[in-house]
């Protein structure tokens, strides 16, 4: 009898230990989170390791996708060096590899040569592509992100383009938005530091 009360007692406080964690306010990520995870419109890209990427490329891995380009003065840079410091705390919360990819927004002056030197500077977990407007503009698009195409035969021009970061999860499909911070008299750039707070909820989550 005494083994009996014993054991309602204690299933009794799981089940009210589980209510409580229940009505308690779960960590929520600042990221644009989508739930359930959007499928990527099919893509041929030509990467940095001369090979054609597609979409089977993302699979497998924790893939961080931001728009850009070599000549970009101050955005691209920032924001790959900002990764490479972060991405040793990112892969502490997963168990599969955690890449970046820059989408190259600038067919007209970065080739593939190009990219592969660029990105192959800050580390082998960064990865570059780039392809003509013609394949290049659906795929941003897709992603929610955007950039602007110079006039025909302009040679020395900037690109305006997303300062975003995309991820995408390990099925490949498009799992968050990270938004670029916008303050006055300073270049939008993701803060790293909430990136990582919102990372380690999503991977935890993600199943």
């Amino acid at each position: 009898m005494q083994k009996l009360l014993l054991s309602i007692v204690a299933l009794v406080a799981l089940v009210a230990g589980i209510g409580i964690y229940n009505w308690l306010p779960q960590e929520q990520p600042q990221a644009l989170v989508y739930e359930p995870a959007r499928t990527i419109a099919p893509f041929t890209l030509d990467g940095s390791d001369g090979q054609l990427a597609d979409n089977s490329n993302l699979e497998g891995q924790w893939t961080l996708l931001f728009t850009g380009y070599t000549f970009c003065p101050d955005i691209c840079p920032t924001t790959m060096a900002d990764l490479r410091k972060i991405l040793p705390e990112l892969q502490e919360h997963s168990v599969v590899p955690v890449k970046v990819w820059m989408i190259s927004v600038d067919p007209q002056r970065d080739d593939v040569d190009r990219i592969q030197k660029y990105t192959s500077f800050f580390g082998e977990n960064f990865y570059g592509v780039r392809a003509e407007h013609q394949r290049l503009y659906p795929f941003v698009n897709g992603l929610g992100l955007m950039y602007s195409i110079p006039d025909e035969g302009e040679q020395d021009y900037l690109v305006n383009h997303s300062a975003a970061i995309i991820l995408v999860n390990p099925a490949g499909n498009l799992q968050a938005i990270f938004k670029a911070e916008h303050v006055i008299g300073e270049i939008p750039t993701v803060s790293m530091e909430q990136l990582a707070q919102d990372f380690e909820i999503i991977a935890r989550r993600y199943h």
